[in-house]
């Protein structure tokens, strides 16, 4: 067992001793799973291509979990963007949430100190939406001690996005928690925003659950860079007739792994899930995504598009699973990638496990270069070769992003691609 990951069962175990922790009875069973639970190595195929040194390079060394830092909000605001926007720092949070203005029928409370009201939502979602088979998941189970509680009535038309800002600075160790049930025939966009560059350790969890012809606009953005390690997932349980819009997008940093899993848990779930990566030079992403379809008559459309820079190291593993009883399943998975250079990599698996007879799936996955002819073509034109690629790059994943539901989030987030597309130019 890796010595970071002995630290972390250490730390939790005497918290967890002093006996305050409501959440107590359900950390342990994390706690107990972390005790037996190998450490990945190449030999995982979860983690064959992605090598956690730099998680085990941090035993030993002291890590602030809080650290007093000045934050400007408006660097995180978005123009045009109609949303509660709630803030943590290293995991603390930084919006005072009783000045908030929430809409009517949602309900916003901290893990650290939730109602009656927010204590079931957390029975019913904190662990049980979030597959156990994810290591950092379950740490971040035994050590995430603040985090966001999100309940939507039943029926209720929510047009105000909730984001979820979550920053990360130097020599800090955070673990962040956001757990969302969403009622029968709600509608709700909800945003995680995670930043920062610095060398820091941070995991961060999100569960959803969602109700029957409930309907859910979800964003993750991933952004962080540099010498971050960034370890989390984003996780769904959908019910009948419930309609699920996801779009990722993340940045490679010295390590950055996230995990999706989205669920059929009941018929006629209709599932869409984009997902964006951008790799500037020496960066690492990994993308791990599963789609379990349990019940008949689902669908599921996933398109992952991959941009990797110089030396720069991405994996995507995207599976569907479409179990015995989910007949007239509807199913597709697409992977795509543009190689900046011969030095960069990408290792990509797409899996169809199909035990049910009638049903409709595909899947495929290319990696290509840039095409030199079109190259070509601009700068013979005048344009020079840096806003070509530019121009390029763009054209490349230009399609997912338009079909971004949210119009400010389109707008805001263009020119922060042009901006990375021209720090991934190979020199």
């Amino acid at each position: 067992m890796s010595q970071w990951l002995n630290q972390v069962i250490d730390r939790a175990s005497s918290r967890m001793a002093s006996g305050d922790d409501w959440l107590n009875p359900v950390r342990s069973n994390a706690l107990h799973q972390l005790q037996t639970q190998a450490w990945p190595g190449r030999r995982t195929e979860a983690w064959r291509y992605t090598s956690l040194h730099p998680v085990e390079a941090l035993a030993g060394r002291a890590a602030n979990e809080s650290v007093n830092v000045s934050i400007d909000s408006d660097s995180f605001a978005v123009p045009g963007l109609d949303s509660v926007d709630i803030l943590f720092v290293n995991g603390e949070l930084r919006t005072e949430l009783a000045q908030l203005d929430v809409p009517a029928g949602v309900h916003i409370s901290l893990l650290s100190a939730p109602g009656d009201a927010a204590r079931t939502v957390v029975g019913q979602v904190f662990t049980q939406v979030k597959p156990e088979r994810h290591l950092f998941g379950l740490v971040n189970d035994v050590m995430a001690t603040e985090g966001l509680i999100v309940d939507v009535d039943a029926g209720v038309k929510v047009t105000r996005a909730i984001r979820v800002i979550n920053l990360v600075t130097d020599g800090t160790e955070s673990h962040n928690r956001v757990l969302v049930r969403v009622g029968d025939e709600a509608e709700v966009t909800v945003i995680e925003h995670g930043a920062g560059s610095a060398a820091s350790m941070n995991t961060a969890f999100a569960e959803y659950q969602l109700g029957t012809k409930a309907k859910l606009e979800h964003y993750r953005f991933a952004l962080h860079g540099g010498d971050a390690i960034h370890i989390g997932g984003s996780h769904f349980k959908m019910g009948e007739s419930s309609n699920l819009n996801s779009t990722l997008v993340g940045y490679g940093s010295q390590l950055s792994r996230l995990d999706v899993d989205i669920e059929h848990a009941a018929e006629h779930a209709y599932a869409k899930f984009n997902n964006i990566y951008l790799l500037a030079e020496n960066e690492h992403f990994d993308l791990h995504s599963t789609i379990e379809h349990a019940m008949p008559n689902g669908t599921t459309e996933e398109n992952a598009r991959g941009i990797v820079g110089d030396n720069a190291k991405a994996v995507f593993n995207g599976r569907i699973h479409i179990h015995r009883d989910a007949q007239k399943t509807l199913a597709e998975l697409n992977n795509r990638n543009l190689l900046l250079s011969r030095r960069g990599q990408i290792n990509t698996k797409p899996e169809l496990e199909i035990y049910a007879d009638d049903v409709q799936c595909a899947h495929g996955a290319t990696v290509a270069e840039i095409d030199d002819e079109a190259l070509y073509y601009m700068l013979t034109r005048g344009i020079s070769r840096s806003k070509a690629l530019v121009m390029l790059n763009f054209g490349f994943i230009q399609e997912l992003v338009e079909q971004m539901p949210n119009e400010a989030l389109r707008n805001w987030l263009q020119p922060q691609l042009r901006e990375r597309f021209v720090n991934m130019e190979v020199k």
